[in-house]
């Protein structure tokens, strides 16, 4: 299987940033040929080794991976450093709340927040990313010893408190915030930027319906991405209201995937004995692909979970997103709250 998905990743890069010239066999008054300008100078396009495999975008060398999980209620907001993003998953967590993983790579800003507790499902995302650097503010102490034995380089408050303050402004525990540099810093040894299963490229000829608006629910909470032509990205509503970054702006995304999961009760729990859910991201399922204003029909794989996940459309061809910034919805057709 990886033999097959490197070269789709290949083909996809050069199907978008390699597109041919359309030739004429109209010539000139006389049939001489035109003749190239002396002053032109070739350019050179990226090549998908120069692409990162986040985004899709250009990239000169590929950096550590940061994970970072991220309040995701009202009390929390705005939040602060998430334009910066390459990926963003929404899980969720107790009494059918959601947080946010946000991973960094390509773009580090300067701060990010609020920085929250994580969770078991974190656990299993982040081998996707190799060992990355992974930043939270604390767990329960029977899940210490998972985070212990994780694929991750544990970057939390405990760990660097340097590389955390609290925000003026705001109340605990919604005002603790990191210093991403801080936190790179003190995992030299994090995985940099690897192939994940994403592929970048135009979109599928076939099966796409126009969209202009994607609601996606959780027991308590509900996020809706309408598509801006203006601004050729998926602006995000949460819970009815707009979804603004702390530095300005709305928050939106280039690619909206929304990947149906089986959600569980884990063996963990809050001190209301609401149970933890864990999402389960290994295995295979049904998504669906917002791009360039339409909805795909699409399927998804994660072998293992040191493997990538990988997107499909219905007839088995790759499921190509749009460069930029990817939001992933870990969404159930039917949440419960475990």
């Amino acid at each position: 299987m990886r033999l097959p998905r490197m070269i789709t990743v290949t083909l996809a890069g050069l199907a978008v940033l390699l597109p041919v010239t359309a030739c004429s066999s109209d010539e000139p008054a006389g049939g001489a040929a035109p003749q190239a300008s002396e002053s032109a100078t070739p350019t050179e396009e990226p090549t998908p080794e120069n692409l990162h495999p986040f985004t899709g975008q250009p990239a000169d060398k590929m950096k550590p991976v940061l994970a970072v999980k991220i309040e995701n209620t009202a009390a929390g907001k705005p939040q602060m450093g998430l334009k910066s993003a390459d990926i963003v998953y929404v899980t969720q967590v107790e009494a059918g709340l959601t947080r946010l993983i946000a991973v960094f790579s390509s773009k580090i800003p300067a701060k990010i927040g609020p920085v929250r507790s994580a969770r078991i499902t974190d656990l299993h995302v982040a081998p996707m990313f190799g060992e990355p650097a992974f930043a939270y503010s604390g767990a329960q102490t029977k899940m210490l010893p998972f985070i212990a034995e994780a694929s991750l380089h544990d970057v939390s408050d405990s760990r660097v408190p340097g590389a955390y303050y609290r925000e003026p402004g705001r109340y605990a525990p919604y005002n603790l915030f990191a210093r991403p540099k801080k936190l790179l810093a003190a995992a030299r040894q994090a995985s940099k930027a690897g192939d994940i299963g994403f592929t970048f490229g135009d979109p599928p000829a076939e099966g796409g319906v126009d969209r202009t608006s994607y609601t996606v629910k959780w027991p308590a909470a509900r996020f809706t991405f309408r598509w801006s032509e203006d601004e050729k990205q998926w602006l995000i509503w949460q819970d009815g209201k707009k979804d603004v970054a702390a530095e300005g702006g709305q928050l939106g995304a280039s690619t909206v995937v929304i990947q149906y999961t089986k959600t569980e009760r884990s063996e963990f729990h809050d001190s209301n004995q609401s149970y933890t859910p864990l999402v389960k991201t290994v295995g295979k399922g049904s998504a669906i692909v917002l791009r360039d204003g339409k909805a795909y029909k699409a399927r998804w794989e994660r072998e293992s979970e040191e493997g990538g996940t990988t997107f499909t459309t219905q007839s088995g061809e790759p499921m190509n997103f749009a460069p930029g910034q990817v939001w992933v919805a870990l969404a159930s057709r039917k949440p419960v709250t475990p």
